[in-house]
């Protein structure tokens, strides 16, 4: 696999029309980004946004993340992520996680397995397959979307690494901990353009209080330390704060060098737009800002 680099680019590109989502990954891949993160939410399949977006880059490794283990089966799933490798010389990262209850449940009507079990079992089917299609130079890598301790063990036991998601340096250290040496930790980290307190924590909790609906998050963040109350009325200001880096340069790069330091062999920069859903010509100067190439 080529080299991810310290800083990654992560994208809500399933909003995107796809003449945009090339444009955007094109120039995300000139500022001299390794990689590049899409979700699979409500939009367009993660995997055929890769396959779109390999398509129309040379360097950019895609990363998933994540992919939905009950949106394919794990005999799709090792296809695709074979597929894409061979097709693109390496430059595809899958990454999976469990999703939540109320969408599993509620908009794909399947019923919601315990969490590391069947991830587990998804795992050990996708070895368990012998894939017949034209070979990868290299086996591809999977990482999880690992949140909790067990989560993150198996990300060391049955992958090779994790990207967890909506976490502090803290987490980061902690998951550096539970993997140790050799596998891949690669956190996301939201970012947010913004000098006023009081702006910026009432962007932030409109952002935050989407995660809080679901059991794994809040999960976590009481793992972390906090408590009921900063969980309590879309998140207190520590919480917002603790998720959200917001300000400009300087503190961006003071967190992202936090998730480094703790351990951290990347960390994907999510840019949360100043307004509304898609990404501002100013926003996006924040991944120019921050560019690999900016990184000793």
């Amino acid at each position: 696999m080529p080299e991810l680099g310290k800083v990654g680019a992560w994208l809500l590109a399933d909003v995107l029309k796809a003449r945009d989502l090339a444009a955007m990954a094109s120039r995300i891949e000139g500022y001299g980004y390794r990689t590049l993160w899409i979700p699979e939410a409500f939009g367009c399949n993660p995997l055929v946004n890769a396959a779109w977006i390999l398509s129309h880059t040379r360097t950019l490794t895609v990363a998933t993340g994540i992919a939905n283990i009950y949106a394919r089966d794990s005999l799709a799933t090792l296809t695709a992520q074979y597929g894409l490798a061979e097709m693109s010389g390496g430059r595809f990262l899958l990454g999976l996680g469990v999703s939540h209850a109320p969408l599993v449940e509620g908009m794909r009507g399947q019923a919601y397995k315990r969490p590391l079990a069947a991830m587990r079992d998804y795992l050990e089917r996708m070895r368990a397959t012998e894939y017949a299609g034209p070979p990868p130079a290299d086996k591809p890598k999977t990482v999880l979307g690992a949140l909790g301790p067990k989560m993150l063990a198996l990300s060391a036991s049955h992958a090779d690494g994790a990207h967890p998601y909506n976490v502090t340096p803290e987490h980061t250290a902690m998951a550096r901990e539970i993997l140790g040496p050799g596998k891949l930790l690669l956190p996301e980290q939201v970012l947010l353009r913004a000098g006023d307190p009081a702006t910026a924590r009432a962007t932030g909790r409109a952002y935050v209080s989407g995660y809080l609906k679901f059991p794994n998050y809040c999960n976590n963040f009481l793992r972390l330390g906090f408590s009921e109350d900063d969980l309590a009325n879309g998140g207190s200001d520590r919480l917002i704060d603790s998720i959200v880096c917001w300000g400009g340069e300087a503190q961006f790069r003071a967190r992202i060098q936090e998730h480094l330091d703790a351990g951290a062999d990347q960390v994907a920069i999510q840019i949360l737009p100043g307004e509304g859903r898609m990404l501002s010509p100013q926003d996006e100067e924040i991944f120019e800002m921050l560019a690999p190439r900016t990184w000793s």
